[in-house]
């Protein structure tokens, strides 16, 4: 290990991807603090993280916050935001002021200091980031994860539960600094369960990733499959529009060969109908809000942002606002009445 091995992840949003990455650093003796709220919180704090995976279940102490006063930042400490992206902005603003020390002294804000990852779906994080925090890292998050039930979370796949792809955005101003941090994160992750992958450049897996995930309200709208016939409709409408405004991404047939060594889905037991979908599960949750806006959504903003229009995927980013506005539960539709809804 690095001489900067002493390093403590605290990890804002210990849901599927949060409570994934933080409960298998957690059983491999990383130092890492999980950070929740409500109910979630009280059971993390009282009972620890259940980690259910395709192997086994495992019952793992964590350190857990319900705020960000809970917790004595220090500037060997590493954030980690997990949330979903139309909550970020809220959590940054939360953590960005908070006090760092050294020793008995406050040495400055976490938003001059501290390191921030934004290990969450979309696009737009590492810019919303980048409002609060002088040094923000991309990350490209391949997590086949739930989180329904407080203080629980099922891990699709195991023994690698997670493959992350990181870099400092933009990528320009990557330093010295920034690739030890990046060694010491992949050197304490990947035997964890978190394989860490360190491109030049996070922003063409995270393109590639936003096209993937246009199909997240497809499913949770429908239970359908991802390759059905809307969702093959939704991405190639995707794939227009990112060509169109000159966006590039990692081809598919380059994403699909590197995640060939990270996750790979196995059922997990009395989980059958739990669905590693951040969509599904918000409106499992009934969780009021879904994060489309800023998946299918996105597309629509770059198609308006270039005078072009995305209409497959604007009218599935509504269709996602409505179930989750009126407390619409995963599957509200079959897939020839979407296909209906959207004009296919």
């Amino acid at each position: 290990m690095s001489e900067h091995a002493s390093r403590r992840y605290v990890i804002i949003g210990a849901g599927a991807v949060g409570g994934t990455v933080g409960g298998a650093l957690a059983r491999s003796g990383v130092d890492v603090v999980l950070v929740a709220r409500g109910e979630h919180a009280r059971v993390l704090s009282e009972k620890g993280l259940t980690l259910r995976t395709p192997d086994d279940t495992y019952q793992i102490p964590v350190s857990a916050a319900g705020a960000p006063e809970e917790i004595r930042l220090t500037d060997r400490d590493v954030l980690v935001f997990a949330t979903k992206t139309h909550q970020l902005d809220a959590a940054l603003q939360q953590w960005a002021d908070q006090p760092v020390h050294n020793g008995d002294n406050v040495i400055g804000t976490a938003g001059e200091l501290l390191p921030v990852l934004t290990a969450l779906n979309g696009v737009v994080a590492e810019e919303m980031a980048l409002r609060f925090f002088a040094r923000v890292f991309g990350v490209c998050v391949w997590t086949p994860a739930a989180y329904v039930t407080p203080g629980e979370v099922i891990a699709k796949s195991w023994p690698v539960a997670a493959q992350f792809h990181i870099a400092r955005w933009p990528a320009a101003l990557g330093t010295d600094e920034d690739r030890v941090l990046l060694a010491d994160i992949a050197e304490a992750w990947t035997p964890a369960g978190v394989l860490v992958k360190l491109p030049p450049d996070a922003a063409p897996w995270k393109y590639n990733k936003l096209l993937t995930n246009l199909s997240n309200a497809v499913v949770a709208l429908t239970g359908s499959a991802r390759d059905g016939e809307v969702a093959t409709a939704v991405i190639r409408e995707g794939e227009q529009v990112l060509a169109q405004a000159g966006i590039d991404y990692v081809p598919f047939e380059v994403s699909v060969a590197a995640r060939a060594e990270g996750p790979t889905v196995r059922p997990v037991a009395g989980t059958g109908s739990v669905i590693p979908n951040s969509t599904w599960q918000s409106l499992a949750r009934n969780s009021g809000s879904v994060e489309t806006d800023f998946l299918n959504g996105e597309i629509a903003r770059i198609a308006h942002r270039y005078g072009g229009t995305a209409p497959l995927n604007a009218t599935l980013a509504r269709l996602a606002r409505d179930a989750a506005r009126y407390g619409r539960g995963p599957g509200g539709f079959t897939e020839s009445q979407l296909a209906e809804q959207l004009g296919l």
